[in-house]
């Protein structure tokens, strides 16, 4: 009976293999803020910034990963190695153009004419992306509830669920 367990199981791992976590949407671009002028970085500076939010049960290794806001240079700003993000945690990446700051920032800044920010899997494939028009006055565009909600202008929550009334 084992044996014959063993068999089946196998068969279905051949007939149904379980989804890469690669090819499933687990990480997502959760909230944004061009123009900030409410939240600072860890240099004091009111700079633009991307959250990302892990909607899935295991941590995930954004190793390969990049952010960009042009379609064309889909690598435009690589994740560095080793950045991890946690089920259910938030990561705040600073779109500032300082990369050569301490933290996470990415080599390029968001407009608050409105542009979209994508984020790519290392196999080149868009894993998330967004589009936002003008930026309303001191709002971020965010997901709400997080991670699978719309978009929508609300008060910064960075680092923070975005799930409020």
């Amino acid at each position: 009976m084992i044996n014959g367990f063993k068999i089946l199981t196998f068969l279905l791992l051949i007939y149904f293999p379980q989804e890469n976590a690669t090819n499933v949407k687990t990480v997502v671009i959760n909230e944004l803020m061009p123009a900030n002028s409410t939240i600072p970085d860890p240099s004091k500076e009111y700079d633009d910034w991307i959250e990302l939010f892990n909607t899935s049960s295991v941590e995930i290794d954004l190793t390969g990963y990049y952010l960009t806001d042009d379609r064309k240079n889909l690598t435009r700003w690589p994740i560095p190695e080793g950045t991890k993000i946690k089920p259910g945690e938030f990561l705040i990446i600073w779109a500032d153009q300082d990369t050569i700051q301490p933290g996470l920032h990415a080599n390029f800044k968001l407009s608050a004419e409105g542009e979209e920010v994508i984020l790519v899997k290392p196999d080149r494939t868009i894993a998330d992306e967004v589009r936002f028009r003008i930026q309303k006055k001191e709002l971020t565009f965010a997901r709400n509830p997080d991670g699978t909600g719309k978009f929508v202008w609300q008060n910064p929550t960075p680092g923070k669920s975005n799930n409020i009334q």
